[in-house]
C-alpha cells in the first residue's frame, strides 16, 4: 500500500470513529466514479457562495450562500489560504 493511500484511509477511519462517538454515520467516498461525482457536486455548491470569512487564528472558513445560509469549514490550511498577505505601509 502507498504511503499516500494509507495516509488517507488513516485519515478517513479517524473521521468516522469521531462520527461513530457523537453517534452519527459517516460515508467514505474514494472510488474514481463516486468521487467524480462528489467533487461535481461540491463545485456546483461553491459556485453558490457570495462572500468568504477566513479566520486563521481559529482554523475556520465561513461561506455565505445565495440564500442566506451559512456554512462552515474547519481546516488548519484553509483560513490561511483564503487570507490576503498583510502589508504594512512604510512611511517616509
Amino acid at each position: 500500500m502507498s504511503e499516500q493511500r494509507s495516509a488517507i484511509e488513516e485519515a478517513t477511519n479517524r473521521v468516522l470513529e469521531l462520527e461513530a462517538e457523537l453517534e452519527a454515520s459517516g460515508n467514505v467516498t474514494t472510488e474514481t466514479d463516486a468521487l467524480a461525482r462528489a467533487r461535481a457536486l461540491l463545485h456546483e455548491w461553491v459556485e453558490t457562495v457570495t462572500a468568504v470569512v477566513a479566520t486563521p487564528g481559529v482554523g475556520r472558513v465561513t461561506l455565505i450562500h445565495t440564500n442566506g445560509r451559512e456554512s462552515r469549514i474547519a481546516s488548519p490550511d484553509l483560513p490561511a489560504l483564503l487570507s490576503a498577505p498583510v502589508k504594512w505601509e512604510t512611511k517616509r
